[in-house]
């Protein structure tokens, strides 16, 4: 049980470290990062590279942003197999459905318990 801890620990660790090396020694914009994340996660999962990392990594493997990917490549998928060319378009979203939800819902309960202010 330990072991799976700290399984999660490094290996979202690292998923970040990667994140903050990009964010420092490229030009690319946190939001091309960000996107390539959920891009790489897509691809990895659709070639069924991510599901070995998953179970070895658990949390730190699905948390971070190529673990949403990785749910919109195994939901269109799944999809894809159970409605035919339709499940392309209702894949992703069907599967990302609660997750995006809660990104919502958490975002308005912060916006309504917090106040914005100017950063200067």
């Amino acid at each position: 049980m330990l072991l799976r801890f700290i399984n999660a620990f490094w290996v979202g660790g690292l998923i970040c470290v990667v994140g903050q090396i990009l964010i420092d020694k490229t030009k690319l914009t946190p939001a091309r990062i960000l996107t390539s994340y959920v891009v790489a996660g897509v691809f990895l999962g659709a070639i069924g590279i991510y599901q070995p990392l998953l179970d070895f990594a658990g949390a730190g493997a699905s948390v971070p942003l190529l673990g949403f990917g990785n749910v919109i490549a195994q939901g269109v998928k799944s999809s894809v197999n159970l409605h035919g060319w339709i499940g392309v378009f209702t894949g992703a979203l069907t599967s990302a459905a609660a997750g995006i939800t809660a990104a919502l819902v958490f975002s308005f309960l912060a916006s309504l318990t917090t106040k914005s202010a100017d950063k200067s």
